[in-house]
């Protein structure tokens, strides 16, 4: 396994407010750990939402006994969830705070993904394709035949998210199981790259990058920036 990951401003925004933690190493009983988290909130009050619930995720996740992947990550974001809600409850300058997160943990030849909000988590190899699904009112007009896909990513709605970690006292969580094969890649990300990006070029600048993992990764982020770098942009890279 090799991995690659990095955050960057963007060319808009004024403060970074993506979040990532990526371990190829043991975390807890999980033999890896990867996160990526898109805060919101005004002020600093999205910085704080996404690095402290990834930090409290971690801490829960290395503090867990229990073996069974979905549970552990389950159980780290719920409590992540009660932080941030927490909180923002008891500090003015942070209320309405919140963060999208996408985690996964690779085992053996399957990773297990979670997934709240609208960060992504896709698998590269001949093709790309999204496992996650947007939790996002354009993902939801889509559903309903009331948008077409690629009418989504210019809609004006487009930022709206459907769910998020310190929105509510409990949170609804996706979870995925995906089978991996050598040379697989999965590529976590903020949408500050998945909407500078299409997918299709996506896949293309993983595979065709050079063989190095930071150039491709490296070539997301820029390729991000060159087409107006609207967001803060997080991106993992994890090849198989």
């Amino acid at each position: 396994m090799r991995v690659f990951s990095a955050t960057d401003i963007g060319q808009k925004r004024k403060m970074n407010q993506d979040y990532i933690f990526a371990s190829d190493a043991p975390v807890g009983n999980l033999p890896n750990l990867f996160v990526v988290a898109d805060g919101m909130g005004g002020h600093n009050a999205g910085d704080y939402a996404s690095s402290h619930a990834v930090l409290t995720m971690v801490d829960e996740v290395r503090r867990d006994e229990g073996i069974n992947v979905v549970r552990v990550l389950r159980h780290a974001i719920e409590s992540a969830n009660t932080r941030i809600v927490e909180d923002a409850r008891s500090d003015e300058s942070l209320f309405g705070m919140g963060t999208t997160l996408v985690a996964a943990a690779v085992v053996g030849e399957f990773a297990y993904v979670a997934n709240v909000g609208d960060s992504r988590l896709y698998l590269i190899n001949d093709g790309i394709r999204q496992v996650t699904r947007d939790h996002s009112l354009v993902e939801e007009m889509i559903r309903m035949g009331e948008i077409r896909p690629e009418e989504a990513r210019t809609h004006p709605d487009k930022n709206i998210i459907t769910r998020a970690i310190g929105a509510e006292d409990t949170v609804d969580i996706d979870f995925f199981e995906v089978e991996l094969k050598q040379g697989d890649t999965l590529l976590m990300c903020s949408d500050g790259l998945s909407n500078m990006v299409e997918d299709e070029r996506i896949g293309e600048l993983v595979r065709t990058s050079g063989g190095d993992l930071a150039q491709k990764g490296e070539a997301l982020v820029r390729e991000a920036n060159q087409n107006g770098g609207k967001d803060n942009i997080a991106i993992i890279l994890v090849e198989i």
